[in-house]
């Protein structure tokens, strides 16, 4: 019998999401001279395009899907490996791919990201959104729906049941208000009326490049139930995440004549998920108003019961570290994640980690968090690119400064929000004040203070503020004297505080 064919690489990353190929980069381009691997399981790998450092610590970015040869390309030292890990040795300092590869690293950094906190598994009915593969699936299942019931309170929800038309969606959320993990109960006022307006025209379509790959590894692993199945990767091995214009480029229409369609189930989860046959069978079936015929039934703990054609489960990720964990000893963390340390260090021997798998194991500054979001995946991933570089050359590194404080910019229901510092109050519990401006349909302005500074704010709207909070933010100037005063829209604050 063959012995396994073996490679040997001095830097090894795992993952093909922002995180791992903005790591593979910096990592090819510091150490021309060395062999560095970037092992994907998809055949498509997301690069960061556009990048635009909008302030100190906020940055904007498009993502890409490129084949891998784009990168092979730019970095003749860079071997891109398409195939999944069965198994990692950590003290041989080996990764064992699904394909019978043995590959020998000096310096590994895991990039896996995260797989769909799924409802149900195995539910041909329930469809996790996680990668672009479930992403088309779900616009080839919902170009021929009537209603969808969307589950969860995050990013991919509050995308989701704005773009969706032609199609009645129930959202189904555990909170009192939408976008629990963004925002407050008022911000959610502020944008509720935008589910039941028209969308605007797009004034471009969007430059976001996409490519076709023909053969097996197009149909390998459909994304039903939220996870890749193919056979030949042997693993639960979800594709990259989606980047954060994921939703634009592809019709999101569902088979009906109407426009947006949404209904709100507020403080509400998913009991029990009924097929057709057994929806039938039980007694909800005489007592659920819904008459129509549908392919699944979801009852809910607020009693009530919807008929749909099938079930979005955007309820979050869980850190995809299954393939890392047998028989090594990793330091995990309450979420599961890999614990690392401020140099993105796991707790085995010359082994990193960076985005959605990894979990900050350090003392973070009192203005930043970790979220699972496409920004800090990115940052994650430069910086442990550049921490295993200095620890190659010897050198010191202090944690950067994009962990300083918290700053993301997104865009929800066609309004720019920019989120800085504890900008939802986090931790502070009763020791914080609120200041509020809001200019309905236009703008929403949030201000967190505690002991008179500046801790946090939310900006949804064009408020041209981001610059002039974030330096409030991190200076930590005492904002008393000003009061109320600091949101008077008729004053210009970024003048005041020059």
């Amino acid at each position: 019998m063959a012995a396994n064919p073996e490679k040997t690489f001095k830097f090894v990353v795992v993952g093909g999401g922002i995180a791992g190929v903005t790591c593979a980069e910096q990592l090819a381009s510091q150490f021309p001279s060395a062999d560095v691997a970037l092992l994907t399981a998809a055949p498509l790998i997301k690069a960061v395009c556009n990048f635009k450092q909008v302030s100190k610590t906020l940055e904007e970015f498009d993502v890409e899907e490129r084949p891998s040869s784009v990168l092979e390309e730019k970095y003749a030292n860079l071997r891109v490996i398409q195939s999944a890990v069965k198994a990692l040795h950590a003290q041989q300092h080996t990764l064992q791919s699904v394909d019978g590869l043995e590959i020998h690293y000096e310096k590994l950094c895991i990039c896996s990201g995260g797989r769909p906190k799924l409802l149900t598994q195995d539910n041909p009915y329930v469809l996790g959104i996680r990668d672009t593969d479930s992403a088309q699936e779900f616009q080839k299942r919902l170009s021929k729906a009537k209603r969808i019931v969307v589950v969860g309170n995050g990013g991919i929800a509050l995308e989701l049941v704005y773009e969706v038309e032609g199609c009645e969606v129930i959202w189904v959320v555990k909170d009192k208000a939408i976008g629990n993990t963004f925002f407050d109960a008022g911000a959610a006022q502020f944008l509720i009326p935008s589910l039941d307006t028209d969308k605007p025209e797009r004034a471009a379509t969007c430059k976001r490049a996409r490519y076709t790959i023909e053969g097996p590894a197009a149909t390998q692993g459909l994304a039903v139930g939220g996870d890749r199945q193919g056979q030949r990767r042997g693993l639960e091995e979800p594709g990259s995440a989606l980047g954060p214009d994921w939703h634009e480029g592809i019709s999101l229409r569902g088979a009906e004549e109407v426009p947006h369609r949404v209904s709100v189930e507020y403080q509400s989860e998913v009991k029990q998920i009924y097929t057709h046959q057994d929806f039938l069978l039980s007694p909800l079936a005489s007592q659920t108003a819904d008459t129509g015929s549908w392919p699944v039934y979801a009852q809910l703990t607020n009693g009530k019961t919807f008929g749909c054609d099938f079930i979005i489960s955007a309820t979050g990720v869980v850190p995809n570290t299954e393939p890392f964990l047998h028989g090594n000893s990793f330091a995990l963390a309450e979420d599961s994640g890999l614990k690392v340390d401020d140099h993105m260090m796991t707790t085995e021997p010359d082994i990193y980690a960076a985005g959605d798998v990894c979990t900050a194991g350090w003392e973070p500054s009192h203005l930043w968090q970790q979220m699972r979001l496409w920004t800090q995946a990115r940052q994650m991933g430069w910086y442990a690119g550049r921490c295993m570089a200095a620890d190659v050359l010897s050198e010191t590194i202090e944690l950067d400064f994009c962990f300083e404080l918290f700053s993301h910019i997104t865009k929800f229901f066609n309004y720019k929000v920019v989120l800085l510092g504890k900008f939802n109050g986090q931790g502070l519990g009763l020791n914080q004040e609120l200041l509020v401006r809001c200019t309905k349909g236009h703008e929403y302005v949030k201000v967190v203070l505690s002991g008179g500074r500046m801790l946090g704010a939310v900006l949804i709207g064009e408020t041209d503020l981001e610059e002039t909070f974030e330096n409030l933010i991190l200076n930590q100037m005492d904002l008393t004297p000003y009061g109320e005063e600091l949101l008077n829209p008729n004053i210009d604050i970024e003048d005041y505080f020059d």
